[in-house]
């Protein structure tokens, strides 16, 4: 019997908590909304307060996790986060109202901020130097089968298997159980005393630049995506043989099954190094947006720019998380709190910026224009990797 050694526990611990944190808890909202717009008698303007409350709270938990990790260490806020998620889960689902469903939609987006950033520290901690960007890609891709799953059970939804109320319930369950598995896979106490000093010269340095541009590129391609996909494919006929629904969750799944292939980032950084696999992940947002905007009644293309989507979103968040370990040794959780404050920028300027684009020109023309993005960043990554040539 294979020995359950502590580098499994703290990567178990880890994909419960990001695939709880960054799929129902971040994505939930924007997958069902259709069915709360129905349930609640949601405006355009009410859905985006709540959609925004949730980003708002995941930019606002960052900070707070980066102070209790320099304090109680690494376990309290994963608990923290998971327990949040949990009660939002359940506020969500016994929701009578607009308010509550905000206020529960708020609290499960502050889960993100605080289940992610802890697990940089944690690691050095407990894994060892050559593991590390395995383990800490396993961490970042549990969001793929988070978000496969949420798409499939309200796939269950939009053709009648399942009442949206207990599907939030069954959340709410996995959000407590996330929190257990975190009691007993996040090593608990104070983080070392070198990785507790609050400096933050050392993150304005030249070299941490790509880290933070790249972050803000994510968060800025991402949102939009999210945003605008399914509102896109629905707007120009949907997917043949499904409801409008229906299609949005097709989008989430392939999304979430693609994301697999962030378990291999670790080792494809290794074949092929950083510089390089940034460009290949850049193109493929790139692709994906761009993808989506042409071609929006296809199957075969919305499904590939899904999977593009997902495939380039996990092994980025795998990326930025060993990235800034490197960048920021003894101060991996800090360092990765200030990438993932570069992604709730982008994550909260792109949509906002490219919604009033869409409703002054199209969504495939604010579609087109995000892509513009992650195809400068794929033309300066590939620019670095031929200088080395």
């Amino acid at each position: 019997m294979v020995p359950v050694t502590p580098t499994i526990w703290l990567a178990s611990a880890g994909f419960v908590a990001t695939a709880i944190s960054f799929g129902p808890a971040r994505m939930g909202f924007g997958l069902f909304l259709p069915t709360f717009r129905e349930a609640f008698d949601l405006s355009t303007t009410q859905a985006g307060f709540i959609a925004s409350l949730g980003f708002l709270a995941f930019l606002a938990a960052l900070p707070m996790t980066a102070w209790l990790g320099t304090r109680v260490g690494q376990r309290v806020p994963v608990v923290l986060g998971a327990g949040s998620a949990a009660l939002g889960f359940a506020l969500v689902a016994g929701a009578q109202g607009s308010t509550g469903l905000a206020a529960g939609i708020a609290l499960a987006g502050a889960s993100a901020g605080f289940c992610w950033a802890p697990f940089n520290d944690a690691a050095e901690r407990v894994v060892s130097p050559a593991a590390r960007p395995s383990a800490l890609s396993a961490i970042a891709t549990g969001t793929t089968v988070g978000v496969g799953a949420t798409g499939a059970l309200y796939l269950g939804v939009t053709v009648g298997a399942f009442d949206w109320r207990l599907v939030w319930g069954m959340f709410a369950a996995l959000g407590l159980a996330g929190a257990i598995v975190a009691m007993r896979g996040v090593p608990g106490g104070r983080v070392a005393e070198r990785a507790r000093t609050t400096d933050t010269r050392g993150f304005l340095r030249r070299d941490v630049a790509p880290l933070y541009g790249a972050a803000l590129c994510f968060g800025i391609s991402n949102a939009v995506y999210l945003a605008f996909a399914a509102d896109h494919v629905v707007a120009s006929g949907g997917l043949d043989g499904l409801p409008d629904e229906g299609a949005a969750a097709m989008i989430f799944l392939s999304y979430g099954i693609c994301g697999l292939a962030g378990l291999t980032t670790g080792r494809l950084e290794a074949w092929i190094g950083l510089v390089a696999l940034l460009g290949v992940i850049f193109a493929a947002f790139t692709g994906s947006l761009v993808l989506l905007a042409l071609w929006p009644g296809g199957w075969g293309a919305v499904l590939a720019s899904a999977g593009l989507h997902g495939a380039a979103v996990m092994m980025i968040s795998a990326i930025l998380s060993f990235w800034s370990l490197r960048l920021f040794p003894g101060r991996g959780s800090l360092g990765f709190t200030a990438a993932l404050i570069g992604v709730a920028v982008g994550s909260v300027a792109g949509p906002a910026v490219m919604g009033v684009l869409a409703d002054a020109t199209s969504l495939r023309g604010a579609l087109l224009a995000t892509a513009a993005a992650p195809l400068l960043a794929t033309i300066g990554f590939a620019t670095r990797v031929s200088r080395r040539l």
